[in-house]
This record gives structure tokens, sequence and C-alpha cells, in this order.
């Protein structure tokens, strides 16, 4: 049987072209008391589809779950054979891989991915994160563009090649994550608008707000539960992670987070935001990134300072984001120009990922640069260390783990050119705000902007990659060895010449870590030193912070030390 919701419309005609006969039918469809439109006609596994609503031109299902001929086209009729099992394993203890697709290897595809999976397990990534896989304009973009979101985009291989992507990595006892958007839908292909109220008006930046709380809204909600209940309890995915959920317009009683942290179990919920607020994972018990380690990190190894960059930078601030997790706990944000944040009182670190990169740390830059392709390899590692060896949920970026020499720019296909072009001038316009300079955008909508975003396989046992990689890989062994996971911090040591301290004490909230004392012989040069308290061991990590040695502390410049006492 068809159906579809269409609460403002008042007649609907199911336009069906049947596998068989290929011939095209149309078909009055009767609305029922809770505004959906039937057709009881079999549905069909092969057969294409849409609907005409009022009267308009034909368009695919927004509940679709394929679209063979992309997204202006007919949806088909598609179903999973056998629901898949959840492996139902904690966050808690995973170093998760985040990978776009259609870069991660030459041919762009699910099944291509597969055959990389071994090389990622080897390193010790334990689960991978696929950036979003719905429907979208064209053949080339980051995913977030995306519409109809119980789909996946034929261009990657569409729902078989996923089940196909989870079901290898399972076999290979790695989990797999999903990122999924529910803030807004897509520019191209969203006709979500001839059927119901899926939007409320306003924008988010990125598109129309989704209609999370007013009239009709129920029906919304479920279709995002819909969405939800499907990637967990039949694909088997093991985590979603929700894509800038401080967009969502959601101030009711019962938070979407919490309907869909429900809906999913037991598979886990990762939040993105930028509000810095626990209430994910003090509250709604998911887990979060966190940005603020990220820019701490960054900040400190690049000497970068601009755009959000801008309160970062300095050794006190990277020792207190270890200590309390956010920078901005209720401190002024000069890049926003406001008090941001609240502090976390309850912390369960490994609700906290962090990262030395994410897709938006690196593509959100003007030239889509890595870190990799301005620093050295000891900086790449000094990077590294701080984040692989935390109490933290720790993510790679795809291509970190052997410092690859691609960048991952911004890169859209739009069926649209107008699209195209507004995508390209609201990127300059961005950019030029945060200080970059416009020259050096590269084109989204150019193929070569993606083709030069295609990681170099090859490249990874060539020097100096293979020096990266080694790293990596014998620091998350040791991350594995000692249990890292379950560590507590139990001290934070650091000094900084020349800089000016920037803490302060908050009302409620122990103050800023301090330094060492100015007498202790290692009082001196750029340096940081953290003591954890692993299940069988004491963890003591040392990174030199400068381009000179510390002869104090028997390291060169951005050398590191690691090990157990």
């Amino acid at each position: 049987m068809y159906s579809v919701w269409a609460p403002l419309a008042e007649n609907v005609e199911l336009v069906l072209r049947p596998a068989t006969t290929g011939t095209e039918q149309r078909i009055p469809m009767t609305r029922e008391a809770d505004s959906w439109f039937l057709a009881d006609v079999p549905a069909n596994p092969g057969d294409r589809y849409g609907f005409s609503v009022d009267g308009s031109p034909v368009f695919p299902d927004p509940r679709s779950k394929r679209q063979p001929d992309g997204i202006h086209g007919l949806s088909e009729v598609w179903q999973i054979d056998k629901p898949r099992t959840q492996l139902g394993r904690p966050l808690q203890g995973e170093v998760i891989y985040e990978l776009h697709v259609g870069t991660f290897t030459a041919a762009g595809t699910f099944d291509a991915a597969i055959e990389k999976l071994d090389e990622l397990k080897a390193v010790g990534v334990t689960a991978i994160e696929l950036m979003p896989v719905q429907p979208f304009g064209g053949k080339r973009n980051w995913g977030y563009d995306g519409v109809m979101w119980q789909a996946v985009t034929d261009v990657y291989g569409g729902p078989d090649g996923l089940l196909r992507f989870i079901d290898a990595a399972h076999d290979r006892d790695l989990a797999v994550v999903l990122d999924v958007v529910y803030n807004h839908f897509g520019p191209d292909g969203n006709y979500t608008g001839v059927f119901g109220p899926y939007t409320a008006g306003g924008s988010t930046g990125w598109g129309d707000v989704v209609n999370l709380q007013g009239r009709d809204s129920d029906e919304v909600r479920a279709y995002i539960l819909e969405a939800v209940r499907q990637w967990t309890q039949e694909f088997g995915i093991d985590g979603l992670r929700l894509d800038a959920v401080h967009a969502l317009d959601d101030t009711g009683a019962v938070s979407l987070i919490e309907q869909i942290r429900d809906a999913a179990e037991p598979a886990w919920i990762i939040a993105e935001t930028d509000q810095n607020d626990p209430v994910y994972t003090e509250g709604y018990k998911v887990a979060q990134w966190n940005d603020d380690i990220h820019h701490a990190i960054h900040t400190v190894v690049s000497g970068e300072d601009h755009a959000y960059y801008s309160d970062f930078g300095t050794v006190e601030v990277l020792a207190t984001t270890f200590q309390r997790v956010f920078w901005h706990d209720g401190r002024f944000s000069s890049f926003r120009g406001r008090t941001h944040g609240r502090p976390v009182t309850d912390p369960e670190l490994w609700r906290f990922v962090t990262y030395t990169t994410t897709h938006d740390q690196t593509g959100n830059r003007a030239a889509g640069d890595r870190p990799s392709m301005n620093l050295s390899v000891k900086q790449q590692l000094a990077k590294a260390i701080l984040v692989l060896t935390s109490p933290f949920t720790p993510m790679l970026f795809m291509g970190e783990e052997w410092g690859a020499s691609t960048p991952f720019a911004f890169f859209v296909d739009h069926e649209n050119e107008e699209l195209n072009q507004a995508t390209r001038e609201g990127r300059m316009r961005e950019f030029a705000r945060a200080g970059w300079d416009p020259k050096d955008v590269p084109n989204p909508a150019a193929e070569e902007t993606f083709r030069d975003s295609v990681l170099k396989w090859a490249e990874r046992t060539e020097s100096p990659h293979a020096e990266v990689l080694r790293g990596y890989t014998d620091l998350l062994e040791f991350r594995r060895t000692h249990r890292l996971a379950e560590a507590e911090l139990l001290d934070v040591s650091w000094w900084a010449d020349g800089e000016e301290p920037v803490s302060e004490t908050l009302a409620g909230v122990n103050p800023t870590v301090p330094p060492i004392d100015a007498d202790d012989e290692l009082a001196s040069g750029r340096w940081i030193e953290l003591t954890y308290q692993a299940p069988d061991s004491l963890v003591k990590v040392t990174v030199n912070l400068a381009d000179t040695p510390h002869d104090g502390l028997g390291l060169g410049p951005w050398e590191a030390r690691y090990g157990t006492e």
C-alpha cells in the first residue's frame, strides 16, 4: 500500500510505474482522518512512483527509501530483506574514524570503502563514522544538503551498498556511526513543502527551520524518529551523530534529543553543538563533540589566532580545557561578543568526543588545508598524543593517521546553477569575515575541488607519512593496552614563558589549574604534562610545545613522551 502525509492537500494522485510493465498509471488516493492519503495498491519492490498534489507536477516521496534517478526523479519501492542486529556496545572505549564516502577512495563508494576497513582496524580504529549519506543534488556533496531522510544516495551505492558496508564492518568488530541532519533540508530537491509543513519559516543559515513545535509538528517528529529507528533497528547502525543540534527549534517540554535517544537505544547518540552546554551529557545522557579542546590544541601548536580561535592559543587555556572540558564555561567570548557556555559539573569524560581535526575544522578553512599540510611530523604527533592518551572519546578524520597531503575542501554539485553560484558567493563572504583571503577559496562547484580532496592511499607507505602512521598506530595500541578510556585525570602541570595569564575564578567553579611553582627547575620553556590514573597504572604524558629543546624535560622541539609509572 502507498501512503503520503499531505495535510494541506485536497487531492493527491499516486503516479505509479510498475517494474514489470513500465507503463505509467495515475491512481486517485483516499484521504484519511489523520491527513494521510492512501492508495490500496501493492507496493512491489522495484516499482517507481511519485505523487501529484492538487494537480501539481509529479514529485518524489518525501519519505522515499530509494532514489535511483536522483533527488528529482521518481522514488523506488525498496525494503530491507532482513533487519540487521545491533552490537549494543557502549561508546566508552571506542576510537572513532570520520570519513566522507565520496573522497575516502578513488571510486567513492561503500564497496570501495569496505576494502580499506582492515587497514583502519590495524591502526586501532574501532568505529567508523560516515558523513551524511542521504540523497543530494548532483554527484558531489559533503552530505549536509541531504533530502529524503530515510534514503541513501545511489552515488555511493544506495541502501544495499550501505548494508554491505555495515555487515563488513561488523564482521571485523567495527562499529558504524551515521551522521544525520535533522536541522534543515538541502536547497536542491526539497519538495516537502508541496506535501505539508515540514518546515516552519525562518532560516538556520543552511535552510529553513524544521517544524518541531508548530502545528502538525508531531508528524514531523515522527518522521525523524522513524528514520532513527530505521537506521538503528533495521540497518544495525551502532550510533548516530546529530548535526548542529543548536540549530533545532526545539524548546518544548520534551526534547527531540531525548526522543531520538530513546528511539535509538541501545545505539548511542553524539550531538554536535556549539553551545558548550553540559545538558547533553549530564541531562540527556548523550555524548557531544567538544570544539574547545580542538581549538586549544590547534592554536597552541599552529599559532593561528583568528576568528573563533581568538580566545585560545595559550598553554594555560589548553591546560584548563583538560581540567574543565570547556574553556568557555561562563567566560566572555570575544568572537561572539558575549558570555558563552556553562560549567561541566559532573563530567563523564568519555561522553566528550575530541579530535585534532574534523571535516569542519579542515573543510571550513579557505583552502580546505589539513593540519598535516602546515605542520611538521612532530607537531602532528604532539597534537595526536594530547587527544589519544586522554579519557575523552577520540575521533580521527580520514587520512589524519598518515598526515595526508590532500586537502578536504567544501564542494557541491547542485543541479541548479544559481544555487552553485549562491554557494560560492556565500563561502566568499563567510571567509572574508573570518579574515581569510577570498582568492584562496576554491570554487565549490568545480569538479577539481572535489577530485583534489580524494585521499591518496599509496602515500601511506612513503616518507614522512609512514612515520605519522607508525606514531598513530603506537599511540592507539598504548591507549588500548592501558585502558585509557577509563582513566582519571589526576594532575596538570604546565609552563609558558612570556604568556600573560588569562585565568580567573568563576563563581561556583574551581579556578583554572595553576602552572608549576616558579622556583621549580622546570620553570622555563613552553610545555604541558598530564597525569592520568588508568585502571592498572599511572600514565604520564609530557609534550614540549616549543620550537626549541627543553633540557630539563629531555625533549627536543615539539617532542613528546608518554608512558606508565
